[in-house]
């Protein structure tokens, strides 16, 4: 019956990140499952020391822009926290998750 929505956001976001200014300091990448089963099209923003963000229900041919510029935002902020008024209106609901950094770093490393 053709190919998931997850399969056409993320051949968009892989077009958009060849022109892309972030483009070297995040990887896109599919991921098999991030359970959100009845949330589909999920993306989330992970980086060490950064609060990890999840988001579902994105449409699927017309989140990538926006995923690219909370991106950005998610950058350039000190904690991963980008309060829901600051977003792209796409990502203003479907949030699923926020996650906290691990604390202490270290305890990150192994397995905790």
């Amino acid at each position: 019956m053709g190919q998931r929505g997850g399969y056409h956001l993320l051949n968009h976001l892989l077009l958009l990140q060849s022109k892309w200014t972030l483009a070297a300091e995040y990887t896109i990448a599919p991921v098999d499952c991030l359970s959100a089963c009845n949330r589909p099209c999920v993306v989330a923003y992970a980086v060490p020391h950064k609060t990890t963000l999840m988001f579902g229900d994105l449409p699927p041919l017309q989140s990538a822009i926006a995923i690219l510029q909370l991106a950005e935002q998610y950058h350039n902020s000190s904690d991963g926290l980008i309060p829901r008024q600051e977003r792209p209106d796409i990502l203003k609901k479907g949030i699923l998750a926020r996650i906290p950094p691990c604390q202490p770093a270290s305890s990150c490393t192994e397995g905790n």
